[in-house]
């Protein structure tokens, strides 16, 4: 019992990561079985799981939320900045431990009233998006929706200003901004993102809220409303919400990468000011894109067409250094090796099927169609859970003293990464001819077969299925039982929380305060000499 309360009241920043990534691998399951439903759904054309169109949309709805503001971005800036930040930088917590914790209790609230949607009677028919004036008209319960993200957009706030002020004043004595680890810089710029555009995501899905209940007319157009200034609202964040995905993802990426690598980071300022900088700077110029079939003027789609393309070039820095980190590198491939290594196809493929989407000639075609589906779930929803399924493998010894390094999980891994491929590359080519998303019934294209590559699809989400049930198996099994490491530096890092922390870290973090000089660095390799 005094263990459970130590748990429930804990404000120790570790514990608190490690209830966030509990909840988020909750939510990634729950998400996960509703992604199997619909697969099993589109196995053949007509209605074979469900009885409605509806019911089906309550699946849909849930898999998106779920996956998105229950996994993903906890996952990320709960879990990873929470267990990882404060090591990070040779802090002994964050600003404010209390507010952290409240913070995670926010998100668990969250994830319990999102699972209740299987359980009232009036369940949410707004699909992740809520867009009007469906779900102001809908018998659904738009207020369930609005009041889930209120309670983990909340969270997301009081982590993001936790987070920045972490970063900013508890840096270890002489650690200068040119010195912060890659991980700590790239989510400083994801939490930037949260702090400025969740309240605009809170301010939508409010004023949905007072449409439906109040009687209010923002997007009403008979009273005076508009439609689309939802759209713009909506993704007015959820696309910076994109880079709040990106930045952690590709920041953990780089700690694995160079330490497995035992290389320094290829053109770390370049990556820092050109990279991450630049993507918080563009991140909220690219919304339209996501509107181009909504009626935005032609003008403006042209505007947008070059910010989105725009932002690929923060970006490119990101992704040229990360590869550049791995040039004459002496290569360590264990299990988080594995999944950074998949990241580096999965980013690759994800982006350059994103080019012909920003192109408005191209993307008025395919906006609605899987193609979408299927480059949205390579180059954000795989790419970063893979990057946290990699995160969790490398600072596993860090959480419980233990090695998750076993033949399980590398089964784990090929399943999971075979699985993926599978699963969405025939959604590229039904994409192309025209597969509607969000259909639960496709018979108006029998004369297109789209059956046997939604066949196809099926069986890589149950190889994935699979291996994400074996992943999670791995983790419980080796946090009990697994071989316990033998120091508190095994994969031979530079960075503070290897070098500094024992194995598990305990309180405080340190057994004393760390300082570092000026020539200190996270990624200094030069002493392995090859």
């Amino acid at each position: 019992m005094s263990l459970i309360k130590e748990w429930v009241f804990t404000t120790d920043h570790k514990r608190v990561g490690i209830l966030y990534l509990i909840g988020s691998i909750a939510a990634f399951a729950v998400a996960g079985l509703m992604a199997l439903i619909i697969r099993a759904e589109q196995y053949n054309s007509g209605l074979q799981i469900v009885d409605t169109q509806d019911t089906y949309n309550v699946f849909l709805y849930f898999h998106g939320a779920a996956m998105i503001l229950g996994f993903l971005i906890p996952g990320l800036t709960g879990f990873m900045a929470n267990f990882i930040i404060p090591l990070q930088i040779g802090a002994r917590d964050v600003a404010f431990p209390r507010l952290n914790s409240f913070s995670v209790w926010l998100f668990w609230a969250g994830i319990i009233l999102a699972l209740l949607t299987f359980v009232i009677p009036d369940k949410p028919d707004v699909m992740w998006t809520g867009y009007p004036p469906y779900s102001v008209t809908t018998a659904g319960n738009t207020a369930f929706y609005v009041f889930t993200v209120h309670l983990i957009g909340f969270a997301s706030i009081l982590a993001s200003i936790n987070f920045i002020v972490t970063i900013i004043y508890m840096r270890a004595p002489g650690m200068g901004w040119n010195q912060l680890p890659m991980f700590s810089w790239c989510t400083f710029g994801a939490f930037i993102i949260q702090l400025i555009f969740v309240p605009v995501l809170a301010a939508a899905v409010t004023m949905l809220l007072l449409d439906k209940y109040v009687g209010t007319n923002f997007f009403n157009p008979t009273n005076g409303g508009d439609v689309l200034l939802y759209q713009n609202l909506f993704w007015f964040y959820s696309h910076p919400a994109v880079y709040v995905i990106f930045l952690p993802a590709m920041g953990a990426l780089y700690e694995i990468v160079s330490t497995m690598g035992k290389n320094p980071v290829f053109n770390y300022k370049a990556a820092v000011y050109g990279g991450v900088c630049g993507i918080v700077i563009v991140a909220g110029e690219v919304w339209v894109h996501h509107l181009y079939v909504a009626g935005m003027p032609d003008w403006l789609r042209i505007g947008q067409m070059v910010t989105t393309l725009l932002i690929s070039v923060p970006v490119g820095f990101m992704v040229i250094s990360l590869w550049g980190t791995l040039y004459r590198a002496a290569i360590t491939y264990n299990i988080a090796m594995l999944y950074a290594a998949a990241c580096f196809f999965l980013v690759l493929l994800g982006g350059l099927t994103g080019i012909p989407l920003a192109m408005t000639v191209l993307t008025v075609n395919l906006s609605e169609t899987s193609f979408v589906h299927a480059h949205f779930h390579f180059v954000m929803a795989i790419f970063a859970a893979f990057a946290v399924f990699a995160s969790v493998y490398f600072w596993f010894p860090k959480m419980t003293g233990r090695s998750a390094d076993t033949k399980l999980g590398v089964l784990a891994f090929w399943l999971n990464n075979i699985g993926v491929q599978v699963t969405f590359w025939p959604l590229f080519i039904i994409g192309l001819q025209g597969m509607p998303r969000r259909y639960a019934d496709y018979d108006m294209f029998a004369g297109l077969n789209f059956e046997k590559y939604h066949h196809i699809s099926t069986y890589g989400a149950i190889l994935t299925a699979v291996g994400a049930a074996l992943m999670i198996i791995n983790w419980v099994w080796s946090a009990a039982f697994g071989e316990k490491v033998k120091n508190g530096n095994p994969w031979g890092s530079n960075g503070l929380e290897w070098t500094h922390a024992a194995c598990p870290a305990g309180p405080g973090n340190f057994p004393e305060d760390v300082t570092v000089g000026p020539e200190w660095s996270a990624y200094d390799y030069s002493k392995y000499g090859k």
